[in-house]
């Protein structure tokens, strides 16, 4: 039998953004587990391989000249150059391949990439992942045991600018519990799944067997055979 609904196979592409502390690794590495039809994308940097890491595993890891080229033929959805002048950026065609596989792909970036992504697809799902509060911020980072005061400043001043950021945002969640972070994050996936601009196509096959299909489930004889009797049986049984 014939679905009625066909919505479209294009997988979604979905950015994950948060405050520093937030936990949205954790967060992205157990919906990835959860789910194997999404990957995660995997961005370019001009910064050299460190040790432990793999190529097209933790990065495609190019020359300065080569992102710069590639910044020049429009081959990444967004970038950004950081601190000591290195390049990082979303690769356009990868991306787009996974998604006209039908694959769903997780893309952690910051806000300023989610803006830039925004602009080129705009059917891109914005979720920002926040911590239960500052001082449970607070409470991360030094848990972590690894930063100085200064470093714990920048870090609280650039929490504070991008939670000004939210409301360009799709979808909100706070990670208090994990696991239910998880499941909201999974929920808000599904949900989109569902949205009526996805259809691609609803076929109903056509109106006279529909309505006697109908009339039958009723338990009505075999006489009801086209729309005009099938409507004038209609108004017969409620006149009765």
């Amino acid at each position: 039998m014939k679905q009625m609904i066909k919505t479209k196979k294009r997988g979604s592409l979905i950015i994950i953004s948060g405050t520093t502390c937030a936990g949205k690794g954790s967060v992205i590495k157990k919906v990835l587990e959860d789910n194997p039809n999404m990957s995660l994308s995997i961005s370019y940097t001009s910064r050299k391989m460190r040790k432990g890491e793999e190529e097209g595993v933790d990065y495609y890891f190019i020359t300065r000249e080569e992102f710069e080229q590639k910044i020049k033929n429009g081959d990444l959805l967004e970038y950004a150059k950081v601190r000591y002048g290195e390049y990082f950026g979303t690769p356009k065609d990868k991306i787009e391949d996974l998604l006209n596989e039908g694959r769903d792909v997780i893309l952690e970036i910051d806000v300023q990439g989610a803006k830039q992504v925004k602009e080129i697809l705009p059917e891109t799902i914005l979720i920002f992942i926040v911590a239960p509060s500052m001082s449970e911020i607070k409470r991360r980072i030094k848990a972590r045991g690894a930063e100085t005061n200064e470093q714990i400043l920048d870090r609280f001043e650039t929490a504070y600018r991008e939670i000004n950021e939210i409301p360009k945002y799709n979808y909100i969640v706070v990670n208090d519990k994990l696991d239910e972070a998880v499941k909201k994050v999974e929920a808000i996936i599904i949900s989109e799944k569902c949205r009526v601009d996805r259809i691609e196509e609803i076929y109903v096959e056509n109106k006279e067997e529909i309505i006697h299909e109908f009339l039958m489930g009723k338990e009505y004889d075999n006489r009801v055979k086209t729309i005009d009797e099938a409507m004038n049986q209609e108004k017969e049984d409620h006149t009765n």
